[in-house]
């Protein structure tokens, strides 16, 4: 399929692009300066694979990068591990990893894999899940789990807000420099209409504090293209941001969000969500109407303790 696809609603990113941001942030020199953020979701995704208790012959990272959450693995966990990313340098450069891994390149978008292969997928902050989950419900096996994470749509919110202000007010308008989120409540949706169930959904927040607004940006150079390939990669982006727009956007920042050492915070929201893909073996729901007890029931409970006491 092509890499680039051609702009629409179903898909803001230039896929193209993306590649290239990625491929090129892979040659890097000490890419592990801005890899922190990546490999400490990383590592929380593993947690949340621990807390399964099973072990899983082969599973699929997908949008894998250098490997941020094959590190946090262990082999009794993990048995195989299918490392799928759209920039081969990406993978070139991979972080090393206790678990056998199979290295392969491919757009995350049209995963290369028949159906009912892997028993668990990973994915860490790539901005192809939303338009890929019903593949990875696809190539899971039955009661195979899906475990993802990726950014909520407060991320950065601090730097989006001060650079639309400053745009309205030098240049009479502003365009997005940041490539958009997802809402949490289109997570759910998105992930029963893909077919998963029993799921679970859940945020958190990482804030990072930086001297400026300009290291602000120098670091998200790191972290989006020099490391994570993140970088703005929407249809509508702007390729430039002028001087005095830059400055202004400093100094609001500055007055909206600074703390009181002088430093400002970049916030990094998280969403996680867990998925499994049905099979018979499941626990099931209870058919409606076959409680035994009411709700209304539990206000009485109090009284009951109160009086096993006495």
């Amino acid at each position: 399929p092509p890499a680039g696809g051609s702009p629409g609603a179903l898909n803001p990113f230039d896929r193209r692009l993306k590649r290239k941001q990625k491929n090129w942030a892979a040659l890097q020199a000490e890419p592990a300066k801005c890899d922190y953020l990546r490999e400490e979701v990383g590592g929380r995704i593993a947690d949340r694979v621990f807390d399964i208790t099973r072990t899983f012959p082969l599973a699929l990272d997908v949008g894998s990068g250098r490997g941020y959450i094959a590190q946090h693995l262990t082999k009794e966990t993990v048995e195989k591990l299918i490392q799928v990313d759209i920039a081969e340098n990406a993978l070139k450069n991979a972080i090393e990893s206790e678990i056998p891994t199979v290295k392969v390149v491919a757009d995350e978008e049209f995963l290369p894999f028949k159906e009912d292969t892997f028993d668990l997928v990973v994915s860490s902050l790539s901005r192809a899940l939303c338009v890929c989950v019903l593949q990875i419900h696809q190539v899971l096996k039955p009661d195979g789990v899906f475990i993802g994470a990726m950014f909520g749509g407060d991320t950065l919110y601090e730097l989006r807000c001060s650079l639309q202000l400053a745009e309205l007010e030098r240049e009479g308008g502003f365009s997005p420099h940041v490539s958009p989120f997802t809402a949490v409540a289109d997570l759910g949706h998105l992930l029963s209409r893909a077919g998963f169930n029993t799921l679970t959904v859940d945020t958190d927040e990482i804030q990072v504090n930086y001297p400026g607004l300009f290291e602000v940006m120098e670091d998200l150079q790191g972290k989006y293209i020099l490391c994570m390939g993140e970088s703005n990669c929407s249809w509508n982006r702007k390729p430039l941001l002028h001087r005095e727009t830059m400055l202004a956007a400093a100094a609001i920042y500055q007055e909206m969000y600074g703390n009181s050492n002088g430093s400002v915070p970049a916030t990094f929201q998280i969403y996680y969500m867990i998925g499994w893909k049905y099979h018979e073996s499941q626990a099931k729901p209870a058919q409606r109407g076959s409680a035994t007890v009411s709700f209304g029931d539990l206000a009485k409970i109090e009284g009951l303790l109160k009086r096993g006491k006495k």
